[in-house]
């Protein structure tokens, strides 16, 4: 395996070529860019080093308001820890978070060429082996293992040598632009994964390294590392700033406050505990989920599982629960859909996390209900982890009920570009129906009377709740997870929930939840005082 740093450290200087390129090789751009970032042969030196920043998070798709700005996701201190010779990385870090709820977690991450560890809790989505555990510690998925090794080895020092060394998978790309300035840039077939490298046209540096990836809502987007304010520290010009932009905005901001070359490394330092080596996963394929993986962690509620959709260690799979006759509850994942079945069709609340989730739920559907097709789906409100598998339903032409002042942005996420999807084959969805509800869109077939109701909360704009009338069922996300114990106090967002309730004239008896399972209301009333 190439050798690979971390996702906070890229400049280590390295030597420039043997034979000098000529400026129509791809290779020119390489050699230029190594004689900028230091003395030859630095690298050669560097047995183990030590790296300290500070880095702030943005999660664009948890905004308060559909299409809105970022939500600040927390604000976090590092130290890294490389040794060059066994080809391991270890990272501690220190994460407050600010959202969706104030935290602080403290963890470290090992990475080697074969497997990676978490120490200590990273994420209130914790799995089975990480719960298990005391103190907590689990093993990596394959598919976070495959994203961190990618994420390091787009920010190694040794990126650019390795280049250098396998001319046969550098060719010449495209310039990228950025701001209306051109920069050069070539594109190098890594293993895995392709980077393409665009350099500072003044400087030679190295500016930006990009990926072409999948996002759940916006389809096809480039994911880049920026590098800038390149400084002397000893013989090694590192970049102290450097920033992940996502389609160009900003979700990474690093500062490198310290680089330490060749420290002495404790002994034990990257080896996690016995057992914990047990659940030990190799890379997995699946570019498709990078973004996932990613970001999930930047809200701190990342699942570590080989599926992105339920934790492979204690859930079997996605399933269908019926709660009332015609009234199912798709549950076994970490997100759930609510559907209702009427007279000649069916309606379905949510479609989360991919469209993978939605072909499942279709396809389940339509062998229990094959002469009714879904006719329309409701989304409560626009966070990634709850429309991310939009995509398969309207390919089935499928109608979209959204709430007031959020069917411009389902406009857009459905005309943005979205080849790269894994689940998916891309078709013009540009066609698709899209309902906005002002109050509540009522949904009647002379039987069932079922609601989506808008409802003022804390969490998000245009959020809907959904009522099945006949069964009194209702159906929130996120605002309430029914299933773990209520709290002692109420809430906003609990409150919001039986407010709606109260301002809608409706009667639950069950709370179905977009997380979680199904609880009674009564108890929430009671904590309301209703």
């Amino acid at each position: 395996m190439k050798r690979i740093l971390t996702v906070v450290l890229f400049s280590l200087v390295l030597g420039s070529c043997a034979t000098t390129p000529s400026p129509q090789d791809p290779q020119f751009l390489v050699s230029r860019a190594l004689e900028a970032m230091g003395s030859a042969g630095a690298v050669a030196t560097l047995k183990t080093v030590t790296v300290t920043g500070t880095a702030k998070f943005w999660e664009p798709e948890q905004s308060a308001v559909p299409g809105g700005e970022m939500r600040f996701a927390n604000e976090a201190s590092f130290e890294m820890t490389r040794d060059f010779i066994a080809d391991t990385t270890r990272v501690d870090w220190v994460k407050n978070f600010a959202y969706p709820a104030p935290r602080t977690f403290r963890f470290s991450e090992i990475v080697t060429p074969d497997a990676g560890y978490v120490i200590g809790v990273d994420s209130n989505g914790r799995n089975k082996q990480s719960l298990s555990m005391n103190p907590p510690a689990h093993a990596m998925s394959g598919l976070r293992l495959a994203t961190t090794q990618r994420e390091l080895q787009r920010a190694s020092p040794w990126l650019l040598q390795d280049m250098r060394h396998n001319p046969g998978k550098v060719r010449a790309s495209a310039d990228v632009i950025v701001g209306g300035v051109s920069y050069p840039a070539v594109r190098y077939e890594a293993g895995a994964w392709t980077f393409i490298v665009a350099f500072d046209p003044k400087t030679d540096l190295p500016a930006r390294i990009r990926t072409l990836d999948y996002d759940n809502v916006w389809g096809d987007v480039n994911y880049d590392l920026v590098l800038s304010d390149w400084r002397m520290m000893g013989s090694l010009r590192v970049p102290v700033s450097q920033r992940y932009e996502l389609n160009g905005r900003v979700v990474i901001d690093i500062a490198i406050t310290g680089v330490t070359s060749n420290p002495q490394i404790a002994g034990g330092r990257f080896e996690p505990p016995a057992a914990v080596r047990a659940g030990a996963s190799r890379p997995a394929a699946g570019d498709g989920a990078h973004q996932w993986v990613l970001r999930r962690q930047f809200i701190g509620t990342y699942m570590d599982s080989e599926s992105v959709l339920y934790d492979a260690q204690s859930s079997p799979g996605l399933r269908l629960n019926e709660l009332a006759p015609g009234v199912l509850h798709q549950v076994g994942g970490t997100h759930n859909s609510l559907i209702v079945e009427m007279s000649d069709h069916l309606v379905v609340f949510d479609a989360p996390v991919t469209d993978a989730q939605s072909n499942w739920t279709l396809a389940a559907l339509n062998a229990k209900y094959p002469e009714k097709p879904v006719r329309y789906l409701v989304l409560t409100h626009h966070h990634m982890d709850h429309v991310g598998g939009l995509r398969a339903y309207a390919a089935q032409g499928v109608a979209l009920i959204v709430g007031k002042g959020a069917a411009d942005h389902y406009r857009k996420v459905l005309m943005a570009p979205w080849r790269r999807n894994p689940d998916l084959a891309e078709r013009n969805l540009g066609g698709t129906r899209i309902i906005e509800v002002e109050d509540v869109h009522v949904f009647n077939d002379g039987k069932r009377r079922v609601l989506a109701q808008r409802i003022d909360n804390p969490h998000s704009s245009a959020m809907l709740m959904g009522y099945v009338q006949d069964a009194r069922i209702a159906y929130v996300t996120d605002i309430y997870s029914p299933g773990p114990p209520l709290p002692a106090k109420i809430n906003p967002a609990l409150a919001s929930v039986v407010n709606a309730v109260r301002k809608a004239g409706i009667q639950p008896v069950t709370v179905a939840g977009g997380h979680g399972s199904t609880a009674p209301y009564a108890p929430l009333a009671v904590l309301a005082g209703n």
